[in-house]
């Protein structure tokens, strides 16, 4: 042995030595988790929906996944990190299904190091001062989720240099002097870097465990008893809090969807898709950097006492400029029944001197007082009650069809979308559910009678899910009537919850299908009539998720046909072509769906030059204040000075919009002061719901003609 290889050989052992004394250090799994790990393993195998075998290649899917949910833009981790663990490639199964997670733990305590080691260099750097002078011409990448692992600390260097040069110009750009960037920059990373000294191997197990079932379907999911006590990771902050669902998105939370009548929807500040960036509590609280937070300490954040206020510094997502943020506020509160209750009124049609009406029934929710219905009592509240009785009042009214409202309906009670479509036939089967066994149990109406035979459309958008897609499918499949809007979220599975000795474990268990036999999983419910939408697909909806399960059918089951809506789809959708070519809140609609995917498609990367990068916001917000501004001019509106005014008057109706939803669900109310309620309602959305009317009428019209 020469002297070199001696050297080189000495200086391997003090790696070695050096590697295992760092993997000591961090966390270790306990007995609980080691558990808990072959409990998720053996629930996967025996439990889930689909086949899953944990193998040679599903550890491969799965050492990926774990990448992914550690480091999915490559800003940490280099290549030979990734390589010097390559063996959990092929040994990840065996180690989930043994307990066996040391070695995982091990690559987990290199990452923790790897992260806590760039977040010290950045503060290092902040506190060494903010002095960029914003000239330069370098751009950043946007997203690097299918980068190259970097190479070398110095590539690593580089791609930090920039993305803390781009933190610094946005700060500056929001008008933030070197000093305030410089403390703002100080916080965040030095709070960052807090939180990531914090971990403990509970937090590893969640993680891993995220990655574990991650490969199987979005929706299997491992809580720690911690999260349990709490249920739902993604979750609905109904008790005190702000009404919204929450998923991760790299390194954002992002806004899912909002619970129907919780205070973000009320507020009309918070939109689906929005990324949260900072919270703050009351008005002089400190904002707290979540970029890079776990999920659930973000919604420990948002959750607050009924009555005090939460700030959010969020990305809207409908921002020229995805890296501005923007403040709102929104006061907690707690989630009534009365707030998701279904409500109607009535919607006025001009036609040749006649004037028509329409009745529009808007259903938040599938809902249902489960302790009122056990315990026996007769005056139990439900969706399905609260709509039969709308549509007494609707018929009372002598209305030509009714427009049944599911948009941003995200579901809920089965039942209830059982029963509610028995309103409309007479008996009948309404949805397949195929357990992990292949056997198919058929649900249906057994209530003889119906509460309305009349026209019926059903309007959905892409934030109709579950509940809302089984209603729609079975109204499309029985020609019951028009469906109308876009395609649906595309959320057919079912999931079961099941304590595990360690934690719990929300499993997919069912399927569910249409009575023609298509799966509403993945590909949703496809409109008669489609409408432009602003919801970008590729953002939200279960497309949208990684490792959703396929679309599929199964036989059909045998059902009467009630009607023959298609027959007339062609006439139908001429006359809405003509009727929206010059309707200005539809033009604005479609221009401005096309404008947001364009602007998507081409923002790939963000100028580190000041000059520059005011240039490209500027001529970005120009063409959304002309669009605005065209849509105001056609209905006779004063135009907009700047485009950001336009988003605070979408808050504002928003606002308005809320007290006048409190009285329309009041079963006091009269449906006839839904008129003003409607007038104050966000103008696309009211565009969608009288051309929905617009359609129903001319297709009792067609009807009628023959």
């Amino acid at each position: 042995m020469t002297l070199t290889v001696a050297a080189r050989y000495a200086a391997m052992c003090l790696l070695l030595l050096a590697w295992s004394v760092t993997a000591l250090a961090g966390p270790t799994p306990t007995d609980d988790q080691r558990q808990a790990a072959s409990e998720v393993a053996e629930s996967l195998q025996y439990g889930h929906y689909a086949d899953v075998d944990l193998d040679d290649d599903w550890s491969k899917r799965a050492f990926q996944r774990l990448l992914d949910v550690l480091d999915d833009q490559r800003a940490y981790l280099l290549q030979r990190d990734v390589d010097n663990f390559s063996d959990l490639e092929t040994s990840l199964d065996d180690a989930v299904k043994s307990g066996a997670l040391d070695r995982v733990y091990a690559f987990y305590s290199h990452y923790q190091d790897r992260v806590e080691a760039r977040l010290q260099w950045l503060v290092d750097k902040v506190d060494q001062g903010i002095d960029y002078d914003y000239t330069s011409n370098e751009r950043l990448a946007l997203d690097r989720e299918d980068s190259p692992w970097a190479g070398s600390e110095g590539a690593l260097d580089e791609l930090w240099n920039k993305r803390l040069e781009n933190a610094a110009l946005t700060l500056s750009l929001s008008d933030q002097s070197p000093k305030e960037i410089q403390k703002t920059l100080h916080d965040r990373y030095a709070n960052q870097l807090n939180r990531v000294r914090q971990t403990n191997a509970e937090d590893v197990l969640v993680l891993l465990m995220a990655a574990v079932t991650g490969t199987v379907d979005p929706h299997t999911e491992y809580f720690s008893p911690q999260q349990s006590e709490s249920f739902d990771i993604q979750m609905r902050l109904s008790l005190e809090g702000i009404g919204a669902l929450l998923q991760s998105d790299g390194e954002y939370v992002k806004v899912s969807s909002l619970v129907p009548g919780g205070p973000a929807d009320k507020s009309g500040a918070l939109q689906p898709a929005d990324r949260i960036v900072a919270v703050g509590q009351d008005e002089d609280g400190d904002m707290v950097n979540v970029v890079g937070m776990r999920l659930d300490e973000v919604v420990d954040l948002i959750r607050g006492p009924k009555g005090s206020t939460v700030r959010l510094d969020i990305i809207p997502a409908k921002a020229v400029d995805v890296t501005r943020t923007h403040t709102i506020r929104i006061t907690r509160d707690t989630v009534k029944l009365e707030d998701q209750a279904a409500h109607s009124r009535v919607e006025e049609i001009q036609r040749d001197g006649t004037t028509h009406k329409i009745g529009i029934i808007t259903v938040p929710a599938f809902y249902v007082d489960f302790d009122a219905w056990q315990a026996g009592e007769s005056d139990y509240r439900s969706t399905t009650r609260d709509v039969a009785k709308e549509i007494d009042k609707l018929k009372a009214q002598n209305v030509e069809g009714i427009v049944l409202d599911l948009r941003n309906d995200g579901g809920g009670a089965l039942q209830e979308a059982n029963s509610m479509i028995g309103l409309f036939i007479d008996r009948g089967p309404t949805v397949q559910v195929r357990d992990a066994g292949g056997r198919i149990n058929l649900y249906g109406d057994t209530d003889a009678g119906v509460a309305y035979e009349g026209p019926l459309a059903v309007l959905v958008n892409r934030l109709s899910a579950s509940a809302s897609e089984i209603f729609a499918g079975a109204i499309q499949d029985y020609g019951r009537g028009l469906v109308v809007g876009s395609r649906t979220f595309g959320k057919g599975t079912v999931q079961t919850l099941t304590d595990l000795s360690h934690g719990q474990i929300k499993l997919t268990r069912a399927k569910f299908y249409r009575i023609s036999g298509e799966s509403t999983q993945h590909r949703g419910v496809e409109p008669d009539i489609l409408f432009p939408s602003l919801i970008d697909p590729d953002e939200i909806g279960e497309s949208a998720l990684d490792n959703a399960l396929p679309w599929d059918r199964v036989r059909p089951v045998q059902y009467r046909l009630y009607g023959e809506p298609w027959r007339y789809l062609e006439a139908l959708q001429d006359r809405h072509e003509q009727r929206i070519a010059n309707d200005p809140d539809f033009v604005y609609l479609e221009k401005q769906a096309q404008l947001s995917k364009r602007l998507r498609d081409q923002q790939t990367s963000i100028s580190l030059n000041k000059e520059q990068r005011q240039r490209e916001m500027d001529a970005q917000e120009t063409e959304q204040l002309a669009l605005e501004n065209q849509r105001r001019r056609a209905l006779g509106m004063e135009p907009l000075d700047h485009w950001t005014d336009a988003r605070e008057q979408d808050e504002t109706s928003g606002n308005d919009q809320a007290g006048d939803d409190d009285q329309a669900g009041n079963d006091d109310q009269s449906s006839d002061n839904g008129e003003e309620e409607a007038d104050d309602a966000n103008p696309t959305d009211r565009a969608e719901l009288q051309e929905t009317s617009q359609i129903l009428l001319d297709y009792v019209q067609l009807k009628s003609n023959g």
